[in-house]
């Protein structure tokens, strides 16, 4: 295609690929929020909110946090609950048509998240620059222009009467912009299925008529893709049926557990680049081969503020505490974890979207996605994140040689009246000995994480391993509804979901090795 590959050559000095510090960062999303205000000021939650005033006033961004409290979902719930009833201008100019589908994170309940046009067109820019942002490497510039496969949710979207709502990889993936629909894989026909099983058969058979260069996707769905494929043609490695593959953009989860598999399954090494597009908007990307986190997105429809992730902004289940201090980009540190809030051209107002995040290079204004604001254990003091988890897994694996990838794990009570860790993990084999995986990602655990290592010697009496079949993973997702593009194993279990997954493992697996 050398009219993309034109475009990208060209695209490769454009302003929004150069270094942008914190201070010129805060500047431009000062900008940003005003014009979210501004255009959203005669909407209803506008009218309700004194927008009018925040844009008369000598400093636009302290009134707006003392007009808007901070919250999660269910504050904006009602809001957005009227728009996808029809009625427009809620919380954004025009009426919806679309949104998407998120699953809850603490129940089995499902999100509906605003999509507006605006949105849209921003997800559309984040993903055309971090395209620009790897062209700028030293990846083959003919390969880049292969075929796209993206191995996203359903385009086949549910119609209520009113509005269509869905996978939001469903919906920007329905509207790829016509220049690159050529090169976009798989074909329609495939992005309409909605049984992600068939859909992954479909792939696998299609597989040998397309010239892949660049795949994107949630590590699991893609590794499973690369071992039907591997089986399916009898091939040691997937560049055998795709010579060409030089990217993957990966997301979702962190990529650590899963890398080694994935590498095992190339032919040679490519390069991997992480992203961070989230129901709720295109949010950052990796725009340096080496670098340490991805780089905020401040000039796509999304104003970001950060919440200290810590005892006084949020109580033992996640739940903010009263209306923390939210934090500008100029007030933020490295190495130490927010709450992100986030304001967007879909009409989110100060919203707890649920990830937590860590600042990696503040002069780059890159971060890494530590973990949930729901998806942490801190049963009495020790503050264990799910990037601690990953990071004591991997260790795990590199000191036992073994495979260990999926997992969860649940605070329990322990027997003497204290507090136990649970961790429920993924193995296939006979020959790994529980009583040694907990006693080294204990280890791990340990000097990891300071807060943890002190409460093994004090409240937190033992950590419980068992390993079941990898299998039970998908299966249970399956079963819950959820398997898909988007939908990803919680990392933390609580409350329902512990007690549905427990009865699951029970009643399915026949090995379970415990320790």
């Amino acid at each position: 295609m050398p009219f993309i590959q034109n475009l990208l050559e060209k695209s490769k000095n454009l302003q929004f690929n150069r270094n942008i510090s914190a201070k010129r960062g805060h500047e431009v999303q000062l900008k940003t929020l005003k014009k979210l205000i501004q255009k959203a000021q005669f909407t209803e939650f506008g009218k309700a909110h004194n927008f009018e005033q925040i844009l008369d006033s000598e400093n636009p961004h302290e009134s707006f946090k003392q007009a808007i409290a901070a919250g999660d979902y269910l504050k904006m719930l009602p809001w957005w609950e009227r728009s996808k009833n029809g009625e427009p201008n809620i919380t954004w100019p025009g009426k919806v048509n679309y949104f998407a589908v998120s699953s809850g994170t603490t129940d089995n309940s499902s999100k509906y998240i605003p999509v507006t046009k605006e949105m849209q067109r921003a997800i559309q820019r984040g993903s055309l620059r971090q395209i620009v942002s790897i062209a700028r490497t030293d990846v083959p510039k003919d390969h880049i222009v292969k075929n796209w496969l993206m191995m996203g949710g359903s385009t086949e979207l549910e119609y209520n009467g009113i509005c269509y709502s869905g996978d939001l990889s469903g919906i920007t993936t329905g509207r790829i912009p016509l220049m690159f629909q050529r090169i976009s894989k798989p074909e329609a026909d495939i992005k309409q299925e909605r049984d992600w099983n068939e859909k992954i058969q479909r792939m696998t058979r299609e597989a040998v008529n397309w010239d892949v260069g660049i795949i994107a996707g949630v590590p699991a769905w893609v590794q499973m893709l690369f071992e039907n494929i591997l089986d399916h043609y009898k091939i040691s490695n997937i560049h055998e049926i795709w010579p060409n593959l030089e990217v993957y953009i990966h997301g979702g989860v962190s990529l650590k557990p899963y890398k080694k598999n994935i590498d095992n399954l190339l032919g040679r090494p490519i390069k991997y680049f992480e992203t961070y597009l989230a129901s709720e908007g295109f949010m950052a990307f990796q725009h340096r081969e080496n670098a340490s986190g991805m780089r905020l997105l401040f000039r796509n429809g999304v104003y970001f503020e950060f919440i200290p992730f810590n005892d006084k902004s949020f109580n033992g289940n996640g739940d903010l505490v009263g209306n923390p201090k939210a934090l500008s980009l100029l007030e933020v540190e490295e190495k130490t974890e927010y709450a992100l809030l986030i304001s967007t051209c879909s009409g989110a107002w100060r919203y707890l979207i649920g990830d937590v995040i860590r600042f990696t290079n503040l002069k780059n204004c890159e971060i890494e996605i530590t973990g949930r604001t729901k998806h942490f254990l801190s049963l009495c003091g020790e503050h264990l994140s799910v990037d601690n988890m990953n990071h004591a897994l991997e260790l795990t694996n590199q000191e036992l040689g073994s495979d260990l990838i999926e997992f969860t794990v649940s605070g329990i009570p322990h027997p003497d009246g204290y507090f136990a860790h649970h961790w429920y993990i993924g193995y296939d084999g006979n020959a790994l000995d529980s009583l040694a995986v907990k006693n080294t990602l204990d280890k791990h655990l340990k000097m990891l994480n300071d807060d943890y290592r002190v409460e093994r010697s004090a409240a937190l009496r033992d950590i419980f391993v068992d390993l079941v079949p990898n299998h039970l993973f998908i299966a249970w997702m399956e079963k819950n509804g959820h398997l898909g593009a988007q939908n990803k194993f919680p990392r933390v279990m609580k409350n329902e979901k512990l007690a549905d997954w427990k009865s699951f493992v029970g009643q399915n697996s026949t090995s379970v090795n415990n320790s």
